[in-house]
């Protein structure tokens, strides 16, 4: 184990240690105890940054299941430092802000914070690992750490639904993605991502190749909420405001993200990969933009932004893919670009994102509504509050002079590059990207200015809020305040994160493109000139201001689409089915009947173990190999056999049972015969006990009906008996006749005497060589007579107590009725 190991686990001991310090140190707030842990790890990564800067790539490797080539193998090159990063700074962030906003919350805060850190410790395991089998145990465990958090006020009914929802998409997404992750495995032979890499020769002309990337596409559309999974996005937001911010904007669907650009080297160069990521970003960027202007919860029109945004980074990192194609040369440059751009809006947007999110929560907690409806006029009450919201949402809607407009100009300039291009067709469908691109951003202009203005401007509605609003303590503006300095940081002085974190993490992406020593070109500049770009920005702000001056008068089209072609309808009428059929099934099986499920079970075994027997050639037996069969064998073998034949038309039950005992105790003769009187002794006393005990427990039945009892009843019966014996039979001989292996009996008659000092080989393996087999065994046995006991001592005296109970309560019940009252639940009710 290394340090990189221990960071990912460090959250996890928190997560453990978090509960314990709740119980004992109740003065303190939780989060306290908390925050050193996203704080001492973002210091750790930040100190890797040098070392990172100039090409150094730390992989280390533990041993997991080796003979699976499974290896807990960790890797930290610029790209995942550049996650690291976000998950540890950001969250550091969201801890500090969720101690002053869950500040006066009575509900268990301990769970909320080992939920948060129990994802964490997941993310930075996504992150950081280079064996894929590693990587997909951590990305279900974000899946399941989310579905606590979301559902973490569990009381509310949407909580519920969403928790739910997310949980099944990004699931099922999950897989996909282990298919995907199998069918690489089977084309590389491995499961490492850089050896993958470097065998690139056997994964591309693959036939495997096109699954393997739509299942893994899957895994990473559902996770980053693409169009149409990004339906549990908008739900997931009944999750505590922390959580959005944390989860829904900087880490748990940037997952998606990060295994889009980690497969990049993998999949890109292929025009099916090309089309993919960048068309499915494309809608996801026009949908998610268009879908959030009618929005009229802030956490509502935020979630929709989130999808758009995520979108527009999938359409950049599809379209830069693009440069693998070309390969090392000035025409790649131009596609770089779009890779450079995807990269620094992931940071943009994890700035922006997460200080609107907390200016959602500020607003929530202050007012006790996020409705922009009843919103108005808090910019005179909330100033602080009013300019942050103001430098996120221009900074999303592409303003200058901060982030956002840089990565969006970037964006632009990728869209016009791509719809140049003279490969994967582009040249007919090529327009369609910066024309979709300009629209979308019109959107995303309008839903910024509904989400500053409708809230922070226009009329103060009083009577609306549940809470006279007032600007936020300092400890709830502490963290949106770091984070709105970023966005003008990196604003105006962009070239702080070009060779930093951009160029590495384009390194990690891009492999192959330099010459070993090289560097990629990262210049980030304010001023580009009077650019296409420029010229774009000016037409989104002119429309979009017109647009949304006369947002009412156009409002009406979101009317237009009818519900029952929504994707949420499909999504829950599609629930709905899948679980009418599932009862309908279930309950054609679950009948009560012991004897159906038997018939089930073993006509399932007689099917595949018979099946597999013959397909596989496993009918392989001498008889050369087993001993002399005496006259005293077959006549026991004879009235076993008859006996059992018997049982099926037996008239009685107590000639069943005395059938059934007939067949124990011929297996009793035969232990006998073969010289084992202890085996013997122990079979007896077993048959004896079991008839008795049937005997008991058949006495208390119904007689055995003949409607019940018919001839198709007793031959099926018949044919599952004896299919099961043939099968059986078949396999034991088989088994005897297809040793690779010296038998093992051996072992024990030579080691017997000389090893454990006992000449019966039975008891010596039961006492010495299985003696701790044995002794659970009896500590079962003993457990179950201390419970039958238990429950037989319970059992005497009731019968007559609870006959005389309710002999009472019937004489009280008939009582109360003839008086006009009546007893229900222990208390008196006027009879009606």
């Amino acid at each position: 184990m290394s340090l990189l190991h221990a960071a990912i686990f460090v959250p996890f001991l928190f997560a453990v240690v978090v509960p314990l310090l709740y119980k004992y140190v109740r003065r303190i707030h939780t989060g306290w105890f908390v925050l050193p842990a996203p704080v001492l790890l973002f210091t750790y990564f930040i100190m890797q940054l040098p070392s990172v800067r100039n090409g150094d790539v730390k992989h280390l490797s533990a041993p997991w299941i080796p003979s699976l080539d499974i290896r807990f193998t960790v890797y930290l090159d610029g790209l995942g430092l550049l996650f690291s990063l976000l998950i540890t700074g950001i969250g550091s962030l969201v801890v500090l802000y969720s101690i002053f906003y869950l500040y006066k919350n009575k509900e268990a805060i301990h769970n909320f914070y080992a939920y948060l850190l129990m994802f964490m410790g997941a993310m930075l395991g996504v992150v950081l690992s280079d064996n894929l089998v590693v990587l997909y145990g951590f990305w279900e465990l974000t899946s399941l750490s989310s579905f606590l958090l979301i559902a973490f006020w569990y009381q509310r009914e949407r909580a519920r639904y969403g928790a739910l929802k997310s949980m099944l998409i990004t699931v099922f997404g999950g897989f996909a993605m282990l298919a995907g992750i199998v069918l690489l495995y089977v084309m590389s032979g491995t499961f490492s991502v850089r050896e993958i890499i470097a065998n690139l020769d056997a994964v591309t002309g693959h036939a495997l190749f096109i699954p393997a990337m739509l299942l893994m596409l899957l895994g990473a559309f559902t996770k980053s909420a693409q169009f149409p999974f990004h339906i549990w996005l908008p739900d997931a937001m009944e999750a505590p405001t922390p959580v959005s911010a944390y989860l829904h904007s900087a880490t748990m669907v940037k997952a998606g993200i990060y295994l889009v650009a980690r497969l990049t080297p993998v999949f890109a160069g292929s025009a099916e990969w090309f089309w993919l990521v960048s068309a499915f970003g494309l809608v996801t960027l026009f949908w998610g933009s268009f879908s959030a202007v009618k929005q009229t919860d802030l956490k509502a029109i935020l979630a929709f932004s989130t999808v758009s945004q995520l979108g527009l980074i999938m359409c950049l990192l599809g379209l830069g893919s693009a440069a693998l194609y070309f390969g090392y040369g000035e025409e790649s440059q131009l596609y770089i670009l779009a890779m450079t751009a995807a990269v620094f809006h992931l940071i943009n947007h994890a700035t922006f994102k997460g200080a609107l999110f907390m200016v959602a929560g500020i607003i929530d907690h202050e007012t006790g509504t996020r409705d922009i409806r009843k919103l108005g006029g808090l910019a005179s009450l909330m100033p602080v509050t009013y300019t942050f919201a103001l430098i996120g949402a221009f900074s999303m809607a592409g303003l200058p002079p901060f982030n956002g407009f840089l990565s969006k100009e970037m964006f632009f300039t990728g869209v016009l590059n791509a719809s140049k291009m003279e490969i994967y067709n582009m040249q007919t469908w090529g327009m369609l990207f910066p024309v979709l691109a300009w629209i979308s951003s019109v959107f995303t202009f309008i839903y910024c200015m509904i989400l500053v203005f409708r809230t922070f401007r226009g009329k103060y509605q009083s009577d609306k809020l549940e809470k006279k609003p007032h600007e936020a303590p300092l400890g709830l503006l502490l963290s949106p305040a770091v984070l709105v300095s970023l966005v003008v940081l990196f604003g105006l002085f962009p070239d702080i994160l070009s060779y930093s974190l951009i160029e590495p993490a384009l390194a990690s992406m891009l492999p192959g493109l330099l010459e070993p020593g090289d560097k990629f070109l990262v210049y980030i500049s304010f001023w580009h000139g009077w650019t296409i770009e420029l010229f774009m920005t000016m037409g989104v702000i002119a429309l979009g201001t017109l647009l949304y001056m006369q947002l009412r008068r156009w409002q009406g089209i979101y009317g237009i689409f009818p519900q029952k072609l929504a994707l949420n309808y499909f999504y829950d009428r599609g629930l709905q089915l899948m679980e009418r059929v599932s009862n309908r099934i279930t309950r054609m099986y679950m009948t009560g009947s012991i004897r159906d499920y038997l018939v089930y079970i073993f006509t399932f075994f007689i099917f595949i173990v018979g099946s597999v027997l013959i397909r596989s050639d496993g009918l392989n037996w001498t008889g050369a190999e087993y001993a002399d069969i005496s006259i005293y064998e077959i006549v026991l073998v004879a009235v076993m056999l008859t006996a059992a034949v018997a049982v099926p038309f037996a008239r009685s039950r107590l000639t069943m049972v005395i059938l059934v005992g007939a067949v124990g105790y011929m297996i009793t003769l035969f232990f006998v015969i073969f010289r084992a009187p202890d085996l013997a002794l122990t079979q007896m006393i077993v048959e004896t006990v079991s008839v008795a005990l049937f005997l008991l427990c058949f006495y208390h039945l119904p007689k055995l009906k003949k409607e019940v009892s018919t001839i198709p009843f007793r031959i099926s019966n018949l044919l599952i008996s004896i299919g099961v014996g043939i099968v059986v039979t078949l396999v034991a001989l088989s088994a005897h006749g297809s040793r690779m292996f010296e038998s093992i009996s051996e072992y024990y008659v030579r080691e017997s005497y000389a090893s454990a000092g006992g000449n019966n080989i039975v008891n010596v393996i039961l006492v010495d060589f299985r003696g701790f087999d044995t002794l659970l065994e009896i500590m079962v046995l003993g457990i179950a007579s201390l419970g039958i006991y238990s429950l037989i001592k319970l059992r005497e005296g009731k019968p007559n107590d609870s006959a005389a109970q309710a002999d009472t309560d019937s004489d009280d019940r008939n009582g109360a009725l003839q008086s006009g009252r009546f007893r229900e639940g222990g208390r008196f009710h006027e009879g009606q």
